[in-house]
């Protein structure tokens, strides 16, 4: 250790060959390896020896020795950064300021993200004008586990009240047990295209494979319900079989939302059929998910999917698609960058629980009866198509517009057409 030590000092002060006068150490002698590199350490006061003019250098040192040895080179300006990580926190105690946060501020990472939006729709709903910050937090808990948070404030800009919410919307752990991947606390639930749930939830996320991989979420929801029973799982399955990235999800939702109004007909009779305010599913439901996607050409790919939905005295359509086209896409490190994407959605609502969309999903119908609000009719999901386009106007700055024209499914519920433009800025 000594030997080391001795070399990484001399090297980090620029020790050259020279002679000096007297020597400090007696059992160092003017023809030892490391004559000159000892002499010069000593005539800068980095090295002592042990006070009987000997240096010792066959005998091992404690750590704290060597700490005060490092110490001593750092204030001379050596650069020993390795060795000043090594012995931290023995630095610590001699009151060199080498504090944990110092030490870990390289594995401690802050970025951000602004974005700036306004959605336009024909449905009697009011413009929606407001701004969206996010300040991501990343750090290294040891080599194999980190750490993410994100908080999250969106101001109301469509008047002058000045209304805002901020929340820590990601708290998660990120690393591995044996060969799987474990993701837990709050984060993103969304697999795949977020046709069926894109939203955030309370839980773990497991994921197996490479080629093959197995997927599985547990949790319970925290963004888009406040009923605290509501339990989400999910297990998927994908793989790459030739050309085509093929996947399976399950899905099962146990709600207790417990404001579910049954539909009834103009005669005032049940249809069996339950009424679903804000995108909300039916009690315990089960949704099954079969996708595949390819490149149709080198910037242009195809996703399909397939849905089949079930719910507790659901008797409506079950079974729904999406298909969508991307070509290219904007990205935010390269000013310049497009792209252009479509997609065509026929969901019944028993296909999903909050979808990714920006346009209106939720379309139910109302009449009025003998004086009381009554529902006459429902929309049982939506379908339509969305266009959009995104491009890169600077380097972190991505603009991007996109268009709905969404229908209810069933009934008399009006077109909503939704116009959504936004601007994105990350740091």
């Amino acid at each position: 250790m000594k030997k080391s030590l001795v070399l990484a000092m001399a090297m980090a002060l620029g020790v050259t060959a020279s002679a000096y006068a007297a020597n400090p150490f007696s059992d160092v002698p003017a023809g030892h390896w490391a004559y000159d590199s000892i002499n010069k350490l000593a005539a800068a006061g980095v090295i002592e020896g042990y006070g009987d003019s000997t240096f010792g250098g066959d005998k091992l040192m404690t750590r704290y020795e060597m700490a005060q040895i490092v110490a001593k080179a750092m204030a001379k300006g050596a650069n020993v950064d390795k060795l000043a990580a090594e012995f931290a926190d023995e630095l610590d105690n001699l009151g060199v300021r080498v504090a944990n946060l110092e030490k870990k501020a390289d594995n401690v990472k802050i970025a951000g993200q602004i974005r700036a939006s306004y959605q336009e729709n024909n449905a009697g709903k009011a413009s929606k004008s407001a701004l969206r910050t996010r300040l991501f937090v990343n750090g290294a808990i040891n080599d194999d586990w980190s750490y993410t948070g994100r908080i999250q404030n969106i101001q109301d800009l469509r008047d002058n009240d000045g209304e805002e919410d901020t929340k820590l919307n990601w708290a998660f752990v990120n690393g591995k047990i044996g060969g799987m991947a474990v993701t837990a606390g709050r984060q993103d639930f969304k697999v795949h295209t977020g046709s069926v749930v894109d939203a955030t939830f309370d839980g773990v996320k497991v994921a197996y494979g490479k080629d093959v991989k197995l997927t599985g979420y547990a949790g319970k929801a925290s963004n888009f319900t406040d009923v605290s029973g509501d339990r989400f799982y999910a297990a998927d399955i994908s793989a790459k079989v030739g050309v085509f990235d093929v996947y399976g999800t399950y899905y099962k939702i146990d709600a207790e939302y417990g404001n579910n109004a049954e539909v009834k007909d103009a005669d005032g009779k049940g249809t069996g059929v339950y009424k679903v305010a804000d995108n909300y599913p039916a009690l315990d439901q089960d949704i099954f998910v079969l996708g595949v996607g390819t490149k149709l050409a080198k910037d242009l790919s195809l996703t399909a999917e397939w849905l089949h939905g079930d719910a507790d005295d659901y008797d409506g359509d079950k079974d729904g698609y999406t298909v969508g086209l991307k070509y290219r896409g904007a990205k935010a490190a390269k000013a310049g960058s497009w792209g252009l994407y479509a997609n065509y959605f026929d969901q019944p609502q028993v296909t999903f629980v909050k979808h990714t969309i920006t346009g209106y999903t939720d379309l139910p119908v109302w009449g009025v009866a003998d004086g009381k609000d009554e529902i006459k009719d429902y929309a049982d999901g939506f379908k339509g198509f969305e266009v959009g386009a995104n491009y890169t106007l600077a380097k972190n700055i991505v603009a991007g517009v996109k268009y709905y024209d969404l229908e209810a499914r069933e009934g008399e519920a009006k077109d909503v057409r939704t116009l959504w433009s936004e601007v994105v800025f990350t740091f």
